[in-house]
Formats: structure tokens, C-alpha cells, sequence
């Protein structure tokens, strides 16, 4: 038996509640500027387990002011540790528009989906042929045009809510669902610190609430943490699809570095989850045919107390329950349909007691 669930279709995989868990390695801005460590990047998360490779395509003027950014007085959170300003990062970190067609490539030479997650309109239009699915980081919650016309193109939708409480979460559901019924919906958490107390506000327990609210959509989980535990967890609270970031060092310098899984412990993530796959089965309750033999060696059938001659009349205190639980033997929860009849044989002391043994 298996429970009916959502199902959306990524060039030909099948992404769901009863299908294997979708890995996406986020190689974001950890190329670094290289064009030849992006396609080395691609390789890498291909052999640590993951089922693609993504990337983002933004442009600083079209997605950060610098104004507003030194505005603020100081750069705040992650962002305080940059040696350059915040326009300046997120310029060395775009991946320009013509890498696309050589990315795409390389990901079909490897055998992995190739994504990048658009933040202006133009690259939306620039990825379309090249995408199986788009993906809206969590920044994108508060423009839900953009979240539309991505979710608009005819293809699977994949969206990251960090930062965000119920309300911008339905809001920008009830605009995606009008045009899409192929959606992701991932829980997140946008600190980028990679600090412990990072762990402390997961909060995976969200994916219950998205699996109440919007039971037409797939969960996921884009996390920013390194453990596998919370990726395993999320696994096993219904989450189908998995987004962590990507990288070969977590010493290198640059924004995504810190945070980001070595192929190292993506592959130990990967593993435990296909470990727990294994582990969830199936549905029903029954016994399993790595059971059968310690279905008799471990359950107790009716064994005779002590010798019993024929003819005596069956009382509680003349059996016992006992290890193993020989075939056709009568069960313990039989007893009150057992005692008063009568010993047909003589059964001696530890004999299993069986129907065809016992008259009126």
C-alpha cells in the first residue's frame, strides 16, 4: 500500500513523497570568478551524490542598491565579514550569461540537471531553455511577480520561504498555485553564519504545517547548516527534495564558502538518507520475510507444564506459554478456548499443545 501523495515530474524523474529524495547541490558563488571550477565543482557533486547542480544568476545592479546597502551604516550579519562592500561581492560572484550553455554542458556530460535560480526578469528568459525546473531563492518572497512569471514558464516550480512567516508564505502560494500545480515548497532558514546556534532555528517541524495547508505541493528543505541531522530529519517528516550549498573547501574565500558542504560530508549526507529511504518501507504492518525465523524462535505458543496423560481435562495451570512458537501450535491468546477440553495424547512436559491433540 502506498499512500497517495503529490508527484511532479523533473526531466523525467519522478520527485515525490514515494520516490527517492531529489539532491540539489547549490554551487552558487563558489566558482569563485573560474569558469573551469564551476565545471570541476559540476563533477564533484555528481560524485558525492547529488542530482544537480545549481547556480544563481543575478547581476548586482539588479539586485542589490549600494546606496541602500551602505545606507544601513555597516554591513550586519554574514555580510560583516566581507573586506568588500556588499555591491562589490555580489559583482566578483554573478556568473555571467554566457557560462550557461557551458554549464548546461557540462552537467549533461556528467549525467546531472543543470539549474540556476534567476533574480531579474532577464535571466529568467535567459535559463528557460536551458532549466528542467526554476527555483526562487527566499529573497524573492516580497516580489511576487517575479515568483509568478517563473512559476508561469511551464515548468516545475521550486520556491525557498526563509525569512518569512505564514502570511508571505500563503501569499505568494495562493499567486504561484493560480499558475502552476507543479510546486516545491521548501522550508528555510536564511542565516548565513554558519554558526551552531544556527540548528536552533531550523524549525522543521514547518513541513508539518506545509504538508496541512498546501497538500497539493512536494516539500523540501534548503538548508545552510552542515550536519546531515536536520537533512535526515526533514527526509523523515515528508521532505522529498534537499538544497544545501556546494563547495571542494570550506577555507576558500568568498560569501558561500563558510556555509556550504565539502563533497565529503554531502556524500555522508546523501548516504544517510538513502540508509533512511530504506529504513521508512513500506506502510503496512505485517511480518517481514527477514523476520520469519524469529517469528518462531521469539513468539510463544501453549507448551505443556508438566506430562499430561490422555484424557485428562485441560485447566490454565497445565500449560504455559514458551519459546519457539512452533507452526500450527496454539497461541496464547487461545488459552480460554483451550482450557476444559480434553488431552487426546499424551503430551509430555514442554510438548506444544495443537488442536488436533485436544477433544470436548
Amino acid at each position: 500500500m502506498k499512500t497517495p501523495s503529490p508527484e511532479i515530474t523533473i526531466d523525467n524523474r519522478k520527485v515525490g513523497l514515494n520516490h527517492p529524495t531529489y539532491f540539489i547541490a547549490d554551487i552558487a558563488a563558489n566558482h569563485d570568478g573560474d569558469l573551469e571550477r564551476a565545471k570541476t565543482l559540476i563533477k564533484l557533486a555528481k560524485d558525492a551524490g547529488a542530482e544537480a547542480a545549481k547556480f544563481q544568476n543575478f547581476r548586482a545592479p539588479k539586485i542589490v542598491s549600494d546606496y541602500g546597502f551602505k545606507a544601513l551604516g555597516g554591513q550586519q550579519s554574514h555580510q560583516a565579514e566581507w573586506s568588500k562592500t556588499v555591491f562589490e561581492v555580489y559583482d566578483a560572484a554573478s556568473v555571467p550569461f554566457e557560462w550557461t550553455p557551458i554549464l548546461k554542458e557540462e552537467c549533461d556530460k556528467v549525467g546531472i540537471h543543470y539549474y540556476s535560480s534567476p533574480y531579474d526578469y532577464e535571466a529568467i528568459e535567459m535559463l528557460d531553455p536551458y532549466v528542467p525546473a526554476f527555483k526562487a531563492g527566499s529573497g524573492l518572497m516580497s516580489w511576487p511577480e517575479v515568483l509568478v512569471r517563473m512559476a508561469s514558464m511551464g515548468k516545475p516550480f521550486l520556491m525557498a520561504t526563509g525569512a518569512a512567516d505564514i502570511g508571505d508564505v500563503v501569499r505568494a502560494m495562493r499567486a504561484v498555485q493560480a499558475v502552476n500545480d507543479q510546486i516545491v515548497l521548501l522550508q528555510c532558514n536564511t542565516n548565513y553564519t554558519a554558526a551552531d546556534s544556527n540548528y536552533d532555528n531550523l524549525n522543521i517541524n514547518v513541513l508539518k504545517t506545509y504538508a496541512a495547508m498546501f497538500r497539493d505541493v512536494v516539500l523540501g528543505l534548503s538548508d545552510h547548516t552542515h550536519s546531515p541531522a536536520p537533512v535526515v530529519g526533514a527526509v523523515a517528516l515528508g521532505a522529498r527534495v534537499i538544497e544545501r550549498h556546494f563547495t571542494d573547501s570550506n577555507d576558500r574565500e568568498g560569501p558561500d564558502h563558510k556555509f556550504a558542504m565539502n563533497p565529503e560530508n554531502w556524500a555522508e549526507m546523501v548516504h544517510q538518507v538513502r540508509t533512511l529511504e530504506r529504513s521508512l518501507g513500506s506502510y503496512d504492518k505485517f511480518v517481514t520475510g527477514s523476520e520469519k525465523e524469529t517469528y518462531v524462535l521469539q513468539r510463544r505458543c501453549l507448551r505443556a507444564a508438566r506430562d499430561i496423560k490422555a484424557g485428562e481435562t485441560l485447566t490454565a495451570e497445565m500449560v504455559e506459554p514458551l519459546r519457539p512458537a512452533a507452526s500450527g501450535a496454539i497461541m496464547p491468546w487461545e488459552l480460554d478456548d483451550l482450557v476444559g477440553k480434553k488431552a487426546l495424547v499424551d503430551m509430555p512436559y514442554g510438548m506444544d499443545l495443537r488442536w488436533e491433540n485436544v477433544g470436548v
